[in-house]
């Protein structure tokens, strides 16, 4: 699988067609997607205005990717900084990772810095900003890190999301980002071909009515 980096270079190649270059975006999100994959590509159609008619804005491709990268750069900053503290811990002797109140702690869990399951209901501020304060956040380990947003801090603000296959998500109001997650007792094919049918809609970049959570 091509780097980041060059899938970037692509993007910004103004040579390309503008539709390989949109593919690279997407292929940008593989290798890092704050919000999970699809919430991450919506709102970047937002934050840069890409038209459907990709032709109307191409530079719209590169105020995405670049938004998309400063991120990204705050990120391999955290962790050069833990790869450090943890070369430090094991010249010292300690081996196994300690409970903290970082954000690492959720990201075990989901693979993904804020988690928003739900493609349309993410923060809406620049990608930078968010993770920024999410990668300076910090929750006890002895309080139940799932009830705290990192994005927002609000406690105990939450609604529930179903995604209609197997998981039922607990998901800030505010942000939209999972705080916790459970089993669901049985899928819902009408809200999953629902979700697959809106996600369709996102992927074809008619983005004109974001949904927001309150």
């Amino acid at each position: 699988m091509s780097s980041f980096n060059t899938h970037q270079r692509r993007a910004y190649d103004e040579g390309l067609p503008t539709r390989v270059r949109h593919t690279n975006l997407r292929s940008c999100l593989v290798q890092f997607a704050p919000y999970g994959f699809r919430a991450t590509y919506h709102h970047l159609c937002l934050s840069a205005g890409i038209p459907k008619n990709l032709e109307k804005d191409p530079s719209s491709l590169i105020r995405a990717v670049e938004e998309l990268h400063h991120a990204r750069q705050l990120w391999l900053a955290d962790e050069r900084a833990y790869a450090n503290s943890r070369r430090a811990d094991k010249a010292r002797g300690f081996r196994q990772v300690k409970a903290d109140e970082s954000w690492r702690s959720r990201q075990r869990e989901w693979g993904n810095i804020a988690y928003c399951p739900e493609p349309t209901i993410h923060p809406d501020e620049p990608l930078p900003a968010v993770v920024e304060r999410v990668l300076r956040s910090s929750v006890p380990p002895d309080e139940a890190p799932a009830l705290t947003c990192r994005v927002c801090g609000k406690r105990d603000n939450t609604g529930v999301w179903h995604d209609g296959a197997h998981r039922i998500h607990q998901l800030c109001r505010e942000c939209g980002v999972s705080l916790a997650v459970q089993w669901a007792d049985a899928p819902d094919p009408l809200l999953a071909a629902d979700q697959a049918r809106r996600w369709k809609e996102i992927w074809r970049l008619r983005n004109e009515s974001p949904r927001y959570s309150s």
